[in-house]
């Protein structure tokens, strides 16, 4: 299933995405009031919450749906506002850096050797939609990057987990752009957070992908573009530690709860490691999909209360 929370005439709503290319968006609550089903779960954190459970009683309800259903039931993908996912997730956005070979190596200083991935965390607050403007305010950050992601949505509670049991943690996969202001990262003492988590710097969605429609998260296309032009191909065959591995490592010593969220890196050409350099701009729209999942579309605008930094 693709599940999605979206917003049509009103507060948000959990419904799933069905239909092809003529995309429909089910409007969950009001498919189970006409059918006298038990209301589903309120947002896909809730959902993530009640277990196997809960995503088998959203598989009934949906199964019920009449292929004469309308509104309010049902909405063209296009009449709906896509909203992220999970807003928050539960804690901050887990991050892998230097994941990809050609990434490792294109960031890393001359002659030095790719280095195993860094752990880094995006703040709740960078959370934005799969469609959402993206404000930038080149007082705070004049080096604003991106980097397309597949991302993780655990499903499950564990620590140490291993290897061979990580999949079965996963709740599903999404897409994520971990928007990244390159010269706080880097010229403010090495601010990975602080880099990584000015507001609207993480659109994701825009939905989620159960597993059972992902036959192999490492035989997934990740590709970006900015305003049409390719600025990332790659593939997540090409990740040093893969999806179960990144999962085990992580979870060694660290619970690892429903609803979070991994970022599992990016493959190379990102801006910083241009040359030169290129950065993203006020007007400039970023493209990031990962096949199988969907695709993030953002324009950058200049935010209305800009702030000079002294």
């Amino acid at each position: 299933m693709r599940l999605l929370m979206f917003q049509h005439g009103g507060g948000r709503r959990l419904g799933v995405l069905t239909g092809g290319r003529s995309e429909t968006v089910i409007d969950l609550t009001e498919l189970a009031a006409a059918t006298g089903s038990t209301p589903p779960p309120a947002d896909i954190m809730a959902l993530i919450d009640a277990g196997d459970a809960g995503l088998a009683s959203v598989k009934q309800l949906v199964a019920k749906l009449k292929p004469s259903a309308v509104a309010p039931i049902t909405h063209p993908l296009a009449d709906v506002r896509l909203l992220a996912p999970l807003d928050p997730p539960r804690g901050n956005v887990i991050a892998i850096g230097r994941n990809y070979a050609k990434h490792a190596a294109e960031t890393a200083a001359k002659g030095e050797k790719p280095k195993p991935p860094t752990v880094f965390s995006k703040a709740i607050t960078s959370i934005t939609g799969p469609y959402d403007d993206i404000p930038i305010d080149p007082g705070v950050s004049a080096e604003i990057d991106w980097e397309v992601e597949l991302g993780v949505v655990i499903g499950k509670a564990g620590v140490n987990i291993t290897k061979e049991d990580a999949l079965e943690h996963v709740f599903g996969y999404t897409v994520i752009n971990d928007v990244t202001a390159r010269d706080i990262q880097s010229d403010w003492g090495g601010q990975y957070f602080k880099g990584k988590s000015l507001d609207a710097s993480c659109p994701s969605g825009p939905w989620v992908v159960t597993p059972d429609e992902v036959e192999d998260p490492q035989a997934l296309s990740l590709r970006l573009t900015v305003n049409g032009t390719v600025k990332q191909d790659g593939t997540t065959s090409e990740m040093i530690h893969p999806v179960d591995s990144i999962i085990s490592w992580v979870s060694v010593g660290m619970t690892l709860l429903p609803g979070m969220m991994i970022a599992t890196g990016t493959p190379d050409g990102v801006g910083f490691a241009r040359k030169p350099p290129e950065f993203i701009h006020v007007g400039d729209v970023v493209e990031a999909e990962v096949e199988g999942i969907g695709t993030l579309r953002n324009k950058f605008v200049a935010t209305r209360h800009p702030r000079r930094m002294d």
